[in-house]
């Protein structure tokens, strides 16, 4: 084979090989619902569809923050512990009302946030050890708030919230889908977003450029925070009950996964906000079929590292520097 040959045969694969990476969930995607429906047709149902959003809709409020922090090459560990305090806190302010609650857990996300990014902005924490530690201990916290027994919450409007509906779709999705709106216009319009590209790609070039690296950091963490609080509030309304020693127990796994199997490179220095829409929705789809074919735990388990093994090996090569 001449060099010339080999040469653009090279250049094939690549171009193959790169629309596999940019558009390769959406195929999977699409190709997965196509196997649902045809195992089952029952699929399609108007209870079966809202009862896949109710599910998937609170790892993708979580996910939309954390895309923002590994897009920063960090990670947070700490959402579902964030979420577990958010679910103690709404029985203590609801005689605030709601919007007095809302306000309150979303601050003590944000409060949470703030402590995890200060560590890792300016104390210069690995963000695994400092969202880790923060996990271990708004979890500790949220018991001692809640106390040994879970807390029944029948707030109507907290109720529309987690299980309520607008034109036929849960309103916790309407929610949901005005935050992708606005984290993709944050990522893609905005000097934010693009210093938080930028810093993901490569921390000491930004700082040596003169841009804010630490305000930036600190505000992805913020921003985690307050959405994995939003979804605390969605799960108490969605369950009706607070119980931190269960709400948001892995979802820092199902949130990562998500960002990763939808092309958000663990190297940061990218942000893809409808590849992580996506990649919640493939996931979710991914536990539905398996739980519809009684298919063992255990075998859902090894199917879904497996697939998060793949997602992580194709956002390396799409994360190269």
């Amino acid at each position: 084979m001449s060099s010339i040959t080999w040469g653009r045969a090279t250049l094939d694969r690549a171009r193959i090989r790169h629309v596999l990476q940019e558009y390769g969930v959406y195929a999977a995607l699409l190709l997965l619902f196509l196997v649902a429906v045809t195992l089952n047709t029952s699929f399609l149902s108007v209870g079966n569809m809202r009862a896949q959003l109710l599910q998937v809709t609170p790892v993708l409020v979580v996910a939309l923050g954390m895309a923002l922090v590994i897009g920063t090459e960090g990670i947070d560990l700490s959402v579902g512990a964030v979420i577990a305090l958010a679910a103690a806190i709404v029985p203590l302010y609801l005689g605030y009302g709601f919007p007095g609650m809302l306000v309150v857990v979303l601050l003590a996300g944000a409060a949470s946030g703030a402590v995890s990014g200060t560590m890792v902005a300016f104390a210069r924490v690995q963000p695994i050890v400092a969202t880790l530690a923060l996990m271990i201990g708004l979890r500790g916290l949220a018991n001692i708030i809640n106390g040994n027994a879970g807390k029944p919450v029948t707030d109507s409007t907290v109720a529309a919230l987690g299980t309520g509906n607008l034109l036929g779709i849960p309103v916790m999705t309407w929610v949901a889908a005005g935050g992708v709106a606005l984290v993709g216009l944050l990522v893609r319009r905005t000097t934010f977003g693009r210093q938080l590209v930028a810093i993901g790609d490569n921390r000491q070039a930004s700082r040596l450029a003169g841009l804010p690296v630490r305000r930036v950091l600190v505000t992805v963490y913020v921003i985690s925070g307050v959405l994995a609080a939003l979804a605390g509030v969605m799960l108490v309304g969605y369950s009706a009950e607070s119980d931190p020693s269960t709400v948001g127990l892995n979802y820092e796994l199902s949130a990562i996964t998500a960002v990763v199997v939808g092309g958000t490179p663990l190297t940061g220095g990218r942000v893809r906000v409808l590849g992580t829409v996506a990649g919640a929705l493939f996931m979710q789809l991914i536990s539905a079929v398996l739980q519809q074919h009684n298919i063992h735990q255990s075998y859902q388990q090894i199917i879904e590292a497996a697939i998060i093994c793949f997602a992580v090996y194709a956002a390396q090569e799409r994360g190269t520097r």
